[in-house]
């Protein structure tokens, strides 16, 4: 079986910072419960294969993904795709020691995370990175393209979310897990606008992500962060019925077709939402396609730079204006 889906593109998800900064929450909360117990790590720290099961998808998958990328291999005892994949994944898991972490899922003891994920057949690899699912690839792959793959994985985890897997020692499996590196200011800056974002506060959110790129201007978290605060901010404020009601009925009213574009985005329809702002600037001028091409570049910056669709449209977007 050949792989296919080999990106790192997943859907937009407009709770991706808040995803991050609950999962960074619970991690912090399970380490502070081990150091109360005299320091005992809990199950599995500083393993980098481990066997998981519905009961410690949360603990095992979810939390720690907020330290390092998880990736998952679903697998069964009857198929023989995975019994070259896994020991493959097993062998690369050892080698990369700590930048990411595999997770072993068998789906025939755990039918709920197989129908969860949407897995057409086995094997299939996902990975979780600060809470959110990424499709890999499915089907057994030649060495070579999944180590292409591991590495876009690990660049994404560390350039977007600031996720860098702790090195392992080589045999140091199930030994104690390493002190937590003491929280910078930016990080607590990054977590008060998470917490205001799981609050509701939107606008308290982007006032502390505005501080955070005040000091640090390429923070990729904080750009992410505030453009996605600003949209569900605007998002809120529209009637989706009315909005697409004037976008269909009005193409050349272009506040209509921007707001549109908006909801469409909110939606997680990334393709819409370009496609219909680039519509824009293709057939206006003056001011109107310059209302387009800056909402489009906000959009962007929600989606993320590292994603192939905001590379295509920035590639559209290039040629409508030139």
């Amino acid at each position: 079986m050949q792989p296919r889906n080999m990106s790192m593109s997943g859907v937009v998800d407009l709770a991706a910072v808040k995803a991050a900064g609950e999962a960074k929450q619970k991690a912090e909360q399970a380490r502070a419960e081990a150091a109360r117990r005299g320091g005992t790590p809990a199950a599995g720290a500083g393993r980098v294969v481990l066997d998981v099961d519905e009961a410690g998808f949360e603990r095992e998958v979810l939390q720690r993904s907020a330290e390092v990328p998880v990736v998952i291999d679903f697998w069964a005892d009857w198929c023989e795709p995975c019994k070259q994949l896994g020991p493959l994944l097993e062998k690369l898991a050892k080698e990369y020691a700590g930048r990411f972490v595999l997770a072993k899922v068998d789906v025939e003891a755990n039918q709920l995370l197989f129908q969860q994920f949407g897995v057409q057949s086995i094997p299939a690899v996902f990975a979780v990175v600060a809470g959110q699912a990424l499709p890999l690839f499915q089907g057994a792959a030649p060495e070579a393209q999944i180590r292409q793959v591991l590495d876009q994985l690990i660049q994404v985890a560390e350039q977007r979310f600031g996720i860098v897997g702790t090195p392992v020692e080589p045999g140091a499996e199930g030994e104690a897990e390493p002190a937590p590196r003491p929280a910078s200011p930016h990080d607590l800056a990054l977590s008060a606008a998470h917490e205001a974002l799981d609050r509701g506060d939107l606008g308290g959110a982007m006032r502390a992500y505005k501080n955070v790129l005040s000091d640090d201007p390429a923070n990729v978290e904080a750009k992410i962060g505030l453009a996605q605060a600003e949209l569900l901010s605007r998002v809120q404020a529209l009637d989706p019925q009315q909005v697409r009601k004037a976008a269909a009925e009005a193409p050349g009213d272009v506040k209509a077709q921007i707001d549109a574009a908006d909801l469409d985005l909110a939606g997680g329809h990334v393709e819409d939402a370009f496609g219909r702002l680039l519509d824009v600037v293709r057939r206006t001028a003056g001011e109107d396609r310059d209302a387009a091409r800056v909402r489009l570049l906000e959009l962007f910056d929600v989606v993320g730079p590292e994603d192939p669709r905001v590379t295509a449209a920035r590639t559209a977007l290039s040629r409508a204006l030139f």
